[in-house]
């Protein structure tokens, strides 16, 4: 645990530092402000009678990321939504997922100083469709709402501009579903076996950071951590997303997409097809396609 003591301790460093520095857009009242960027990237291999081996191949990921605020008198209400869906395809292998994301939160928020927020909160995450723990694609390892995870929770958020903000609850309740009999029953995500729900107490917090770091280059991060207050307590549940947007022209453009997970009641499935204990979960995505800022 330490490994994640640290990156928490990182992250939140970071944000303060790029909180120190930064002085740009200021929420303008009464007035909707729509930020994010949505895009295709598409990936293609085809070889020939190649001596060093190799097949044809073809990729491709779809994904949006934005937020969107609205300021009224002392009431701050925003929303953010990312989704990201991605397929390969392979003679050998033939289709697979490589990315799978639903990710909602709203939040409303009251201030008197245009900075502090007292503020409620709740958000969703799922997937779209059915993972499998590939190359076997007879037993699938989730699907939609299996698992599906939702916070609710209290606290406050610092947020001085729309490019960045920080929100510490210390109440907080995640919600854990598994609405499939095949999951349920076998104990998937944490929930008992049998059962398609668990629910935990404990504190949360949630950092984002939305903001043009050089001419046509966006950068977007979003980190949850949450820690239960049981036996477990002390033990944080990450979830890490990054997304670097770069224009190459008016057609074209790159992006980098990271995530960095680490949930202390999903137990990792071994190549070998047994059940280990929970482990850092990294995905990293570099494609080329096209995209578009708003």
């Amino acid at each position: 645990m330490k490994q994640l003591f640290l990156t928490v301790a990182f992250f939140l460093l970071a944000m303060g530092t790029y909180a120190q520095d930064e002085k740009t857009e200021e929420l303008v009242d009464g007035k909707w402000n729509l930020k994010g960027v949505t895009g295709l990237n598409l990936s293609q291999t085809a070889v020939s009678n190649w001596s060093a081996g190799g097949e044809n191949a073809m990729a491709g990921t779809v994904y949006l990321n934005g937020s969107l605020v609205r300021k009224s008198g002392n009431w701050l209400w925003s929303n953010a939504l990312a989704l990201e869906y991605g397929l390969t395809n392979t003679k050998s292998l033939g289709t697979q997922k490589t990315g799978d994301k639903i990710d909602f939160t709203t939040q409303l928020g009251y201030s008197t100083d245009n900075k502090w927020y007292y503020t409620v909160m709740g958000d969703f995450k799922s997937q779209f469709y059915k993972g499998y723990n590939y190359p076997d694609k007879e037993h699938y390892i989730s699907k939609f709402f299996a698992p599906a995870y939702t916070n609710i929770s209290l606290g406050i958020e610092y947020r001085p501009n729309t490019t960045y903000s920080i929100y510490m609850s210390p109440l907080a309740g995640k919600l854990t579903f598994v609405e499939d009999d095949y999951l349920s029953s076998i104990g998937a995500f944490g929930v008992d076996p049998g059962d398609r729900f668990k629910a935990e107490f404990g504190a949360y917090v949630k950092a984002r950071a939305e903001k043009t770091i050089m001419e046509n280059v966006k950068l977007i991060s979003t980190a949850d951590f949450f820690t239960a207050y049981d036996s477990s307590f002390g033990n944080i549940d990450v979830n890490w997303d990054l997304l670097i947007s770069m224009k190459i022209n008016k057609v074209l453009s790159a992006s980098v997409n990271t995530t960095l997970k680490y949930d202390d009641d999903v137990k990792i499935i071994n190549d070998d097809g047994t059940t280990g204990g929970p482990k850092v979960q990294f995905k990293e995505v570099i494609g080329v396609g096209v995209a578009y800022n708003f």
